[in-house]
C-alpha cells in the first residue's frame, strides 16, 4: 500500500476527483489504482479565497507500488494498522473495572477480547435509562446524583460533542477509532483531522461496546458504586461496592480505577485509605455562546454558508502578563450548553453537540488556569472544595432551581448586571437567570476573564462581541487531583490498583482516556 501526503482537494470534491488528483500526484494513470481511501483530511481555511482540504491518501495499485512510491517524494510504502492483542492465560480472579467512561470501556473491551472476562462496576445507569433521567432533569425534574451528565454508561463524554481530537501520538489511537466505527460511529472519524461522533451517535456506540464485552464473557453491573478496596501486604485482594442499599465484595487482584473527574466521594475514600494522591492544577470558568453563523463568517468569509463546509470551530489561548493561562476548551459548533451537575444544590455547565452540529449557537468553555496556590489549602481535596464553592454560589445566583446565571459579554466587561439579551439567546436548560457573574466567581477569575476576552478578541475578531453570552459555572474541565502510579501503572500505594484516565489525572479527553484504559489492560495481562 502507498500512503501519499499533500493532496489538495476542492471543498466540493467527489470520489472521481480524489482518484484523479491522487493519480496525478503519483504520476500514474488513474486506471492503475485498484483501491484508495482517505487516511487523513483537514480543512485549510487560512486564505478565505482558496479554502480547500488537505488529504493523505492510502492507495492500492494493480502492481508496481514500490516503483511508483520511490519516484514520489510525498509517498511511501506502508502497511495497514493492526492492533495485536496480548496473548495471556486467563486469570483465576476476574479483573474489575470501575467506571464505564472511555477509559473503563476500552480497558474492559481489550480484556474481554483477550478472554479475561472483566467485571465492570458503573455507579450510574445504562445509557438509555441515563438519557431519560438526564432529559427529565433538563426539563425541570429532579437531579439524580448517581445518573446524570457526569455518571453513567459512557461517562461524561456521552453528553458532549464526542470530540476525538487529541495531542496524543500513541498508535493505540487507531485501535480506538476502529472500534468506535465497528460499534456504530461514522466511518469519517477514521480520517478527519478533527473527528467527532456527536451525542446522538455516541449513545449507540457505547451501548454496542457494552454488548460486545458481555458477549465475550464480561459482566457490567449498573448502579454499583465502589465504596472500599482491600489489600493484603500492599497487594489488592478485593473490591467492595454498594448497589440498591446492599454491599457486595468481589475478590480480585487487578482493578482499573477509571472513575472520571467528578467521583469526589471515591477520591475521599481513597484518601482515607492512604492511597497516595496529590493536588493537580486544573481550570474553571464559564461557557461562552455566539451565533454559529458569526463563527462561520469569521472562519470562512464569503463561503460561510457553503454546504460543503462543516460548522466552523475555533481553539484559542493566551497567557496573561502574570503567567495565568486563559483558553477555550471543548468547543461545540452548532451545540447547546447543558446542565451537568452531579450534586444536589450545585450548578455545573458543559457543552454538547449532536452529529449534525446544526444548532443556532456555538459554545465553548472559556477557562482560567487554576494553580494549586489558588486552592487555599495544602489538603489533597482542596481543589474539590474550591469547585464545590463556585458551583454552590452559581446555584444560589441562578435562583436555587438549577437555572444558570447568565451575563452578556459587554455587561461583564463593564461590571454591570445584564437586564436584557441581544442576538444570542442562551441555550442552557432548564432555564437561566440574567445576572452579574461576579456574584459567583472569585475576583481573580473575573479579572482574568476580562483581560482574556480582550486578548482573545485580538486573535479572533468578534470573540468579545457584546451580545455573546457567558453562562456559569464551568468547573469540571479536568480532575483537581492526581492518583500517583508507577511505571507499570500500579498505584504507588497498592499493587494491582491501576488509577487511569481523567479522574486519576492522566488523560484530557475521550481519546487519551481510552488509550490509557487500553494500556492498563495490557499491563494487567503482561
Amino acid at each position: 500500500m502507498i500512503r501519499i501526503n499533500g493532496i489538495s482537494l476542492p471543498i466540493e470534491y467527489d470520489e472521481d476527483t480524489l482518484r484523479s488528483l491522487t493519480a496525478k500526484a503519483l504520476r500514474i494513470n488513474s486506471s492503475q489504482i485498484r483501491k484508495l481511501s482517505l487516511y487523513k483530511r483537514s480543512l485549510d481555511a487560512r486564505k478565505k479565497d482558496r479554502i480547500h482540504f488537505q488529504a493523505t491518501v492510502d492507495v492500492y495499485l494493480s502492481d508496481g507500488e514500490k516503483r511508483v512510491a520511490d519516484k514520489c517524494k510525498s509517498a511511501a510504502i506502508t502497511e495497514e494498522y493492526h492492533y495485536e492483542l496480548p496473548v495471556c492465560k486467563k486469570s483465576d480472579l476476574r479483573p474489575v473495572i470501575v467506571g464505564s467512561g472511555p477509559c473503563g470501556l476500552f480497558a474492559a473491551l481489550i480484556l474481554a477480547q483477550a478472554g479475561q472476562e472483566p467485571i465492570v462496576l458503573e455507579r450510574g445507569a445504562d445509557v438509555d435509562s441515563r438519557t431519560r433521567s438526564v432529559s427529565s432533569f433538563w426539563d425541570g425534574g429532579e437531579l439524580d446524583p448517581d445518573s446524570n451528565v457526569q455518571f453513567g454508561e459512557g461517562g461524561a463524554g456521552t453528553f458532549s460533542d464526542g470530540k476525538l481530537t487529541t495531542g496524543t501520538k500513541d498508535h493505540r489511537i487507531r485501535k480506538v477509532l476502529q472500534e468506535f466505527v465497528r460499534h456504530g460511529a461514522p466511518e469519517e472519524i477514521l480520517y478527519l483531522a478533527k473527528p467527532h461522533i456527536g451525542t446522538d451517535k455516541l449513545k449507540e456506540t457505547v451501548r454496542n461496546i457494552r454488548k460486545e464485552i458481555i458477549s465475550l464473557g464480561g459482566k457490567v453491573i449498573f448502579g454499583a458504586r465502589l465504596i472500599d478496596i482491600c489489600d493484603k501486604n500492599g497487594e489488592l485482594c478485593s473490591a467492595v461496592y454498594q448497589k440498591d442499599g446492599e454491599k457486595y465484595t468481589i475478590e480480585t487482584n487487578n482493578l482499573v480505577l477509571a472513575v472520571g473527574h467528578s467521583a469526589r466521594d471515591t477520591f475521599a475514600m481513597l484518601a482515607d485509605k492512604g492511597i497516595h494522591m496529590e493536588q493537580k492544577p486544573f481550570a474553571m470558568g464559564v461557557r461562552i455562546e455566539h451565533l454559529q453563523e458569526q463563527i462561520n463568517r469569521r472562519q470562512y468569509g464569503d463561503l460561510y454558508n457553503d454546504p460543503h463546509l462543516p460548522a466552523a470551530d475555533y481553539k484559542l489561548a493566551v497567557h496573561l502578563p502574570d503567567g495565568r493561562g486563559i483558553y477555550t476548551f471543548c468547543m461545540c459548533p452548532g451545540g447547546t450548553v447543558v446542565a451537568a451537575a452531579s450534586e444536589k444544590g450545585h450548578l455545573v455547565t458543559n457543552g454538547m453537540s449532536e452529529f449534525a452540529r446544526d444548532g443556532i449557537n456555538a459554545n465553548s468553555a472559556l477557562l482560567v488556569g487554576i494553580g494549586t496556590s489558588d486552592f487555599g489549602s495544602t489538603d489533597i481535596l482542596a481543589g474539590v472544595r474550591l469547585q464545590r464553592r463556585l458551583e454552590r454560589q452559581a446555584y444560589i445566583l441562578g435562583g436555587e432551581n438549577y437555572h444558570a446565571p447568565v451575563q452578556r459579554v459587554c455587561d461583564f466587561l463593564n461590571n454591570q448586571k445584564t437586564n436584557y439579551l441581544g442576538n444570542v439567546i442562551p441555550s442552557y436548560k432548564p432555564g437561566y437567570e440574567l445576572t452579574e457573574l461576579h456574584g459567583c466567581l472569585p475576583l481573580f477569575m473575573t479579572e482574568a476573564l476580562k483581560e482574556g476576552l480582550i486578548l482573545l478578541d485580538g486573535k479572533m475578531k468578534g470573540f468579545a462581541d457584546g451580545d455573546a453570552v457567558m453562562t456559569a459555572v464551568e468547573s469540571r474541565s479536568s480532575s483537581p487531583v492526581r492518583i500517583l502510579r508507577d511505571e507499570n501503572m500500579n498505584s504507588v500505594s497498592m499493587k494491582g490498583l491501576y488509577p487511569c484516565g481523567e479522574g486519576a489525572g492522566y488523560a484530557g479527553g475521550i481519546m487519551s482516556a481510552a488509550v490509557d484504559g487500553i494500556k492498563a489492560a495490557e499491563m494487567i495481562m503482561n
